[in-house]
């Protein structure tokens, strides 16, 4: 996949497979794996995690709708919902999730999160990186999803368009709050 060029409207852009990532071994055979990343500015914090805590940490209302309808279908056929996951954390359970995704894995400059399901299997990768120049940093969201069933491939083909919007959203709302948790 060629880099997009950035949009001064939405700098989120769609990136090749990162091959640095801790995922990396991970795209080959899965059934989804797509990159979007966005150029940090100066002033943005260089800890991974609040980075990740900036996307994925307080998702905007319209987003939280959207779960809850995707909740309240797919909890008929067993599937997690985040409104269980997040009964199931009980109280703060910001060391091990950011919201309802429960941290897999962290590193320097990449965190992991994900989840294995009946469904599907999926890995998150947060990470951060010079840009292709080397004159800045940017940050690297990339989805890795391997399905197990029939279910779990009409359950990804049915969310993929909603995915890549949300992503997109995600980094470009942390961008405009300026790499805040707020």
């Amino acid at each position: 996949m060629t880099q997009q060029p950035m949009n001064p409207v939405n700098p989120v852009r769609a990136v090749a497979l990162p091959a640095e990532s801790d995922i990396a071994h991970l795209f080959g055979d899965a059934h989804l794996a797509d990159a979007f990343a966005i150029t940090l500015p100066a002033g943005a914090p260089q800890d991974t995690e609040l980075l990740a805590r900036a996307v994925f940490g307080n998702p905007a209302p319209w987003f939280r709708a959207l779960l809850a309808c995707r909740d309240a279908i797919v909890a008929p056929f067993g599937i997690k919902t985040a409104a269980k996951i997040r009964r199931e954390l009980g109280g703060d359970a910001s060391a091990t999730h950011i919201d309802f995704f429960p941290i897999v894995a962290r590193h320097r400059n990449e965190l992991i999160l994900g989840e294995n399901d009946r469904h599907l299997d999926f890995r998150a990768s947060v990470l951060q990186r010079a840009t292709a120049g080397g004159a800045g940093r940017e940050l690297v969201a990339t989805t890795a999803v391997h399905c197990h069933n029939p279910f779990g491939r009409v359950y990804l083909f049915v969310i993929t368009p909603f995915h890549r919007l949300v992503v997109r959203s995600f980094l470009a709302r942390a961008a405009a709050r300026g790499w805040t948790g707020a």
